[in-house]
């Protein structure tokens, strides 16, 4: 093959492997979590990137520059909702000036419309209540029944946009519910024995998590939402503690660990820094690894600390 030969064949495979990166649907979800699930579902028929990464408060992320650049090249933009990136994410996506991903239109997927969301407040909401969300938890993936529900609502999206990969798309589907019900089952069993569990979580990030495997989570290291722990409600939760004799504390990577473990020293309790979000450690890739990793780790401190 000679020069010229050579480099024609060669602007040939790399127009082709334009045109075919270029042909994928690209998209940016706001966590780490709905980017693992998106990339189960949409295989390689899709390319995803999240924002904030999951050692971070999902509540409070830097609206960085670089997101906006990002944001006006995606097709489909896919957020938790229920108003968790409300601090950080309409500017961002105001300033990408894409058409396709503002509120309403076909690429933006609020991921909790099919969830099973918990704690929605009724009556009056004041700021006295901290970071309350009037549209309940926002931390409902950490369900996996849930988890199914988020596939179902991308591959949905996913038909809708790119409609000639439909048989892809629903293969994926198919696939990653299949193996997500079998985990949950294995999951389910592991727990059974520590049913009715109780503990303590800093956040409120757990509250689905403890409903589908059976726990009792009996008080908050922070008084209310998103408000500091004060000397008062930490005495009243150590009392509470002692008289209930919990021995867990489950925190999120992203809170300090000062009143933790000073509630720990007190009460003997055993203080367990636990990811709610894929990408929280190191040890947690993706969505199957997140449950795989929180529910050995909280396995192991129940046995240590003789929770009950």
């Amino acid at each position: 093959m000679n020069k010229k030969t050579f480099i024609a064949a060669a602007a040939v495979v790399f127009s082709a492997a334009s045109v075919f990166a270029q042909g994928k649907l690209n998209v940016m979800t706001t966590t780490e979590d709905l980017a693992s699930i998106a990339r189960e579902v949409g295989g390689d028929r899709v390319a995803v990137e999240a924002m904030a990464r999951g050692y971070q408060d999902p509540h409070f992320v830097e609206a960085k520059p670089s997101f906006i650049l990002k944001l006006q090249r995606a097709d489909l933009l896919v957020a938790v909702g229920r108003e968790l990136e409300i601090g950080w994410l309409p500017p961002l996506i105001q300033q990408s000036r894409n058409g396709k991903i503002q509120p309403g239109a076909a690429g933006y997927l609020d991921a909790s419309l099919g969830a099973t969301i918990l704690e929605i407040p009724t009556g009056n909401i004041t700021r006295a209540m901290g970071d309350v969300h009037p549209l309940g938890n926002p931390h409902y993936w950490m369900d996996p029944e849930n988890g199914k529900r988020i596939g179902k609502e991308l591959a949905d999206k996913f038909l809708e946009l790119r409609p000639g990969d439909r048989a892809v798309f629903e293969k994926q589907l198919a696939s990653f519910t299949s193996r997500l019900d079998e985990a949950e089952k294995r999951w389910l069993a592991m727990m059974a024995p520590y049913k009715g569990t109780k503990m303590i979580t800093y956040h409120r990030s757990f509250p689905n998590f403890a409903e589908r495997f059976g726990l009792d989570i009996i008080g908050y290291v922070e008084p209310r939402p998103g408000i500091p722990p004060t000397p008062q409600h930490t005495l009243d939760l150590i009392n509470e503690m002692k008289r209930q004799n919990i021995k867990l504390v489950l925190v999120e990577p992203y809170f300090d660990l000062k009143t933790p473990q000073a509630i720990g020293r007190d009460t003997g309790a055993q203080v367990l820094v636990m990811p709610p979000s894929v990408g929280g450690l190191k040890d947690v890739p993706d969505y199957f690894k997140l449950f795989d990793y929180d529910i050995a780790l909280l396995i192991d401190a129940i046995k240590k600390s003789g929770a009950k």
